[in-house]
């Protein structure tokens, strides 16, 4: 028996839904459920031929839950790996190689340095030109963080004062500047498996649960061949990715479709907001989705969706075993550096051995005598220095010297982080 289970949060309608209609099949040899996880252990296999993961970008439990299983053979929908490297940006640059139209992008590092960094982390950046930034990306813009979803940390600016006053808001988050698009028509698709398609008229501007709750403008001839261009662009958009599950968002400018929002690893499906038809339409073809993934899937092996980019990347790969002509060197100890590599301290000089004494050498006899009243109260005096420093107390640090005391002397340099 092949097992499905969907893994979710806080949604309530999809799950049960999808669930009921994998069952209602009643395909031989394949049942559904909702995912039940007890103890995760490395390598060992999850129980589930099929995993549709609707909640792992929010819960970085599940996320390595997802990769284990899908490194012992679970097929999940989406592939966990991809979507935890891919971003927003990369999206656009691959959108622009594979023929898509999208508005025009500026990368902005972050108005707050990362944790553990310095000045010195950012010697290849130089200073971010904002008049050039300005007259290439024009007004309206937004400017909305690399990665991520769900409307947040979203600014749309229309002058330099605007677009200042929003970086300065952004702290350590890394931000795109885009252009906005003003649109006659708007459209939000859903694409189950890369090759199934379902456009929806979609209005952004209005509240969430009416967002669907609208219709296309274009009409006609020219409406029909811009329905044909979305459905070319959504397929090569999820194809180029690898996304089984994704919804992909248009806005029509001058009769152009222009993809503003496409990486979705859980896209809404919720009946309260796209409406019962649409609902249904996503609940059944999910539902084939994971049958078909089930069926196809062999012990022994990964079952995940790689988009072209990665298979490409794979076929372009040097053949051969990467053994050939390659060397090990061992390489010498060192007991401190500095982030160079180097101690750049001079080695200490070699203490000179004390001079040995020669054979039969005349041996000092201890002082004789009498030391005088005067003598005695002379030598008292000048060790009196001494003395009274090692027995006065210690004095108390002033505040604000306190963190000086926490180092340890002589403390080795950490090693840079990679994030730097």
């Amino acid at each position: 028996m092949k097992k499905i289970g969907i893994l979710f949060g806080q949604e309530n309608t999809f799950p049960q839904a999808f669930v009921d209609r994998v069952n209602q099949k009643a395909v031989n040899g394949i049942t559904a459920e909702f995912v039940n996880i007890e103890q995760v252990e490395q390598a060992v296999p999850c129980g589930y031929d099929v995993i549709v993961d609707r909640i792992s970008q929010d819960v970085p439990f599940y996320r390595a839950y997802l990769k284990n299983a899908a490194l012992t053979g679970t097929a999940v929908i989406n592939n966990a790996f991809w979507w935890s490297a891919d971003e927003k940006f990369f999206n656009n640059a691959l959108a622009v190689q594979l023929g898509v139209p999208v508005p025009k992008t500026l990368l902005l590092p972050s108005k707050h340095r990362p944790d553990d960094t310095t000045e010195n982390s950012f010697r290849n950046l130089s200073l971010f030109d904002w008049d050039k930034a300005f007259a290439h990306i024009g007004f309206p813009a937004f400017m909305k963080p690399h990665s991520g979803g769900g409307w947040k940390s979203v600014y749309k600016v229309d002058n330099p004062e605007q677009a200042w006053r929003a970086y300065d808001e952004t702290g350590q988050l890394v931000m795109l500047y885009q252009e906005a698009i003003e649109f006659e028509d708007y459209f939000r698709c859903y694409c189950l498996g890369g090759k199934h398609v379902l456009i929806m008229p979609y209005e952004p501007r209005n509240a969430p649960h009416e967002r669907y709750q609208t219709t296309m403008k274009t009409e006609g001839e020219a409406g029909q061949k811009l329905l044909d261009t979305i459905k070319d662009y959504t397929l090569r958009l999820c194809q180029g990715l690898g996304y089984d599950f994704n919804t992909v968002e248009f806005a029509v400018r001058d009769g152009v479709p222009i993809a503003i929002d496409f990486g979705n690893p859980a896209p809404d499906a919720d009946v309260n907001s796209v409406g019962a038809e649409n609902f249904e339409w996503v609940v059944e073809h999910a539902a084939l989705l994971a049958i078909e993934r089930a069926q196809a899937s062999r012990s022994g092996r990964t079952n995940l969706t790689w988009g072209t980019f990665v298979q490409d990347s794979v076929r372009a790969a040097p053949k051969g075993s990467p053994t050939i002509g390659s060397n090990v060197q061992m390489g010498q100890a060192v007991r401190e550096t500095n982030d160079l590599g180097a101690t750049g301290a001079p080695k200490p000089a070699a203490k000179k051995a004390a001079p040995k004494k020669a054979a039969g050498a005349i041996q000092p006899e201890p002082p004789t005598g009498e030391v005088s009243a005067s003598q005695q109260s002379a030598a008292k005096k000048t060790a009196a220095p001494k003395a009274a420093a090692a027995s006065a107390p210690a004095k108390k640090p002033a505040a604000a010297k306190a963190p000086a005391a926490a180092k340890a002397p002589a403390a080795k340099k950490a090693a840079p982080k990679k994030g730097e």
